[in-house]
């Protein structure tokens, strides 16, 4: 008898840093924290890497080139949510294009924020993510108490 092996979401997000700054977007019509801010982001499609997964992501929805060598990976979230998932976040050294939506039917804001007086709804996990970066922290764990 053979056991199914657990299997875990994986998604990546995109710390777009300048001057300061880092570019929020906030969800509409998802489904999901709508009217609340998050990043660039999406899931893993399955045969690629991470960094890759975060490239297709910015080009998809901000237009904004990205090499995988510009990413470095500055936190990982291991979260309960209706089910488990690891969120990988990376911040990019450079990119290419200014970032616009290019998903109007998905985010309706694509903003820079100061990174000391972010809007007050942020998804929790994702403060939580940016909160641990500036505090130096690669590893957290969210929604298990």
């Amino acid at each position: 008898m053979s056991k199914t092996r657990f299997k875990l979401i994986s998604a990546v997000h995109l710390l777009l840093i300048k001057e300061g700054k880092i570019l929020l977007a906030r969800r509409f019509q998802t489904g999901y924290e709508d009217g609340n801010y998050s990043l660039i982001a999406g899931h893993l499609d399955g045969n690629e890497t991470a960094r890759a997964a975060m490239c297709r992501e910015a080009r998809e929805e901000a237009a904004i080139k990205i090499e995988p060598a510009a990413l470095q990976l500055a936190h990982v979230i291991h979260r309960h949510a209706e089910d488990e998932r690891i969120d990988f976040f990376f911040v990019a050294t450079r990119w290419q294009g200014e970032p616009t939506i290019t998903e109007p039917d998905k985010c309706d804001d694509l903003s820079w924020w100061e990174l000391s007086q972010l809007p007050p709804n942020v998804v929790p996990y994702v403060r939580a993510a940016i909160e641990s970066v500036a505090a130096g922290s690669i590893y957290s764990e969210f929604g298990w108490y």
